[in-house]
């Protein structure tokens, strides 16, 4: 009998090597000799080979091992299933097959009633993320569940994927799952300090790339924990003196992404980086004058960086701050402008979490209610030309007149440069206009 369990053993360690190791003839080998070897499990962790294939991104022999079973959705000891261990350690191959397979998205743990969408944010995979929040629009889930019930699903301990990617820093997750629609002041259960918000757990952990992330996206600087703290005092608690400084009540707000407005969830890829740059880049200076007299180091914040020279030489000058070239245009209307007014606009109030609404903005030229916006393309050499012929250049000045009239959106801009359409700019368009009168 001690001959017979030695056998298995070597059986067991030489199957469990081969997966790990990729070795997928090896492996096709014993399971075509002994098709019940595939149905072992090691000894301590309970792991069947699919798991260690998944653990180990070994994509050939997962998919081999996919091929000779029904069920993708194995239980270790600890009843995480192969798409959870794929999950954790990043291993995207793994983590599309096994969902291309059928596997189960919304199977919990016994560990922490994790799923695997906690982990993939827990550990930082976006790629990952991506991937399984794809998965949650296409599956039964989105149907019994719902695609926004998934994306807040809570562990035992009552915290999000959002909650979890904010205390472990994982900042390009953070701006995935807000993008995604996560819930941006929900407060855990025990996890942590008892009723934390996002913002809490990442002032705690010192993350300013995620406070910036949370704060964009209008997260509550002065929303409490059950002990009564607001983000600020657990950042002074735990000295992270760079993040207290913008989560300090008394300095200025930083402006957050209108999310709740229709047009701007429909934005394509283009636009929505582009307005996405430009709310970063506002934030960035906001964050300079709060950060001004502070003696501690700041990470800057990362923005794409176009050139700014060869944009302004093919497109108009943007007729509300006349210091940026146009970018976006409003659909039903045509008219242009910068990505920082067009983004002051939709900024200027800031969305309400509990009615998850915004006014809609209007045109500030016509009046005309924006639904939808686009990309300036670059004009070609042709087009520049006939732009700057004499009745091009009498549309443009009656533009600069009528921005320079609209007194409701002078007021309106939380950008500097919109407080340079002063005086000095309407007494030139007045000259120039007595000019023109003039037989």
């Amino acid at each position: 009998m001690g001959q017979g369990m030695s056998c298995v053993e070597s059986h067991e360690n030489g199957l469990f090597s081969a997966v790990k190791n990729g070795e997928l003839q090896a492996v096709e080998a014993m399971a075509d000799a002994n098709p019940s070897l595939l149905t072992l499990k090691t000894a301590h962790q309970n792991l069947s080979a699919m798991h260690v294939a998944a653990a180990n991104g070994q994509i050939e022999v997962l998919s081999m091992l996919l091929d000779r079973t029904e069920d993708p959705d194995i239980f270790n000891r600890h009843k995480q299933t192969p798409l959870m261990l794929a999950a954790m350690f990043g291993k995207i191959s793994c983590v599309e097959r096994l969902i291309q397979a059928g596997a189960n998205i919304l199977l919990f743990d016994t560990v922490k009633g994790r799923t695997c969408l906690h982990y993939a944010a827990y550990y930082g995979h976006s790629d990952c993320l991506k991937s399984i929040l794809a998965a949650a629009n296409s599956t039964p889930v989105a149907h019994s569940w719902g695609f926004s019930r998934f994306v807040n699903i809570r562990d035992k301990s009552g915290a999000t994927p959002l909650h979890l990617a904010a205390r472990q820093n994982q900042s390009d997750c953070v701006h995935i799952l807000l993008s995604r629609g996560a819930l941006v002041c929900a407060s855990t259960g025990g996890y942590s300090d008892i009723g934390s918000t996002p913002l809490h757990l990442a002032a705690r952990g010192g993350s300013l790339d995620c406070v910036r992330e949370l704060l964009s996206w209008g997260a509550d600087r002065l929303q409490r924990d059950s002990s009564g703290r607001i983000p600020y005092m657990i950042a002074l608690k735990h000295k992270q003196d760079a993040c207290a400084a913008l989560l300090n009540p008394l300095a200025p707000e930083l402006l957050t992404w209108p999310f709740p407005l229709k047009f701007i969830r429909e934005l394509n890829p283009e636009a929505k980086t582009l307005l996405e740059n430009a709310l970063l880049e506002a934030n960035k200076n906001r964050e300079k004058a709060i950060l001004n007299t502070s003696s501690f180091s700041v990470s800057p914040i990362a923005v794409s960086e176009g050139n700014d020279e060869a944009e302004a030489s093919n497109t108009d000058l943007c007729c509300i701050c006349f210091e940026l070239a146009c970018t976006v245009e409003v659909e039903n209307c045509g008219h242009q402008m910068c990505a920082q007014c067009i983004l002051a606009l939709c900024c200027h109030s800031k969305p309400n979490a509990s009615t998850n609404s915004a006014k809609l903005p209007v045109c500030p030229f016509c009046r005309s209610s924006i639904t939808q916006l686009l990309v300036v393309k670059n004009k070609s050499d042709s087009e520049t030309e006939s732009h700057f012929s004499p009745r091009k250049l009498g549309r443009t000045r009656e533009a600069s007149n009528l921005c320079e009239g609209s007194r409701s959106f002078n007021n309106l801009s939380p950008f500097s440069s919109f407080s340079r359409l002063g005086r000095s700019s309407g007494k030139v368009s007045a000259e120039r206009d007595e000019e023109l009168d003039k037989p």
